[in-house]
């Protein structure tokens, strides 16, 4: 080995080329086990680091930058949560906690309907506070949107809707 390839294996990865190692063994760790169950700390990483570069305070050193610059949060059991900084962590933590409390559902899309309904302007948002007050509407639609020409009704059953809005334009 010529003395230029053995400087370049001793010398020391910088902190970006540790943070893309790091993703990619938690990566594979996610890929293979389908979560992070090895990796809680920067000295979980020193193993694999040291099977390509020499062990030195200076590599440790490198590998704990990498991991504070990474700022990846930790799941309940202290693991490293990849693909994620602390801020999208907690984030995501406080709309799931808003979701949970607000009992939130989610409701695909492919089967409602629409129906527009053209009013004018200075009654958009007195009709929508009418039809949401309203017994007999409460079940016929899931949703009103005001437009910039009216009203969109997306509904479960639009002949139903319909021949309720109908009953009572005519």
């Amino acid at each position: 080995m010529d003395n230029n390839n053995h400087q370049r294996l001793r010398k020391n990865p910088s902190r970006e080329t540790c943070e893309g190692i790091i993703k990619r063994i938690l990566m594979s760790e996610v890929l293979q086990h389908g979560s992070n169950c090895h990796f809680k700390n920067a000295s979980d990483f020193l193993s694999y680091f040291e099977s390509l570069y020499p062990a030195s305070d200076a590599l440790t050193k490198q590998i704990q930058r990498a991991v504070r610059a990474l700022d990846m949060p930790k799941d309940e059991n202290g693991y490293f949560i990849v693909n994620k900084t602390t801020d999208q962590f907690h984030q995501e933590t406080e709309i799931s906690r808003a979701f949970s409390e607000g009992g939130v559902t989610i409701n695909p899309m492919e089967n409602v309907e629409t129906v527009f309904l053209s009013v004018p302007p200075h009654m958009r948002s007195y009709l929508i506070h009418l039809l949401e007050e309203s017994i007999t509407f409460s079940d016929k639609y899931i949703t009103i949107m005001e437009t910039s020409n009216g009203l969109i009704f997306y509904t479960n059953n639009k002949k139903q809707l319909l021949v309720l809005l109908n009953s009572l334009i005519n």
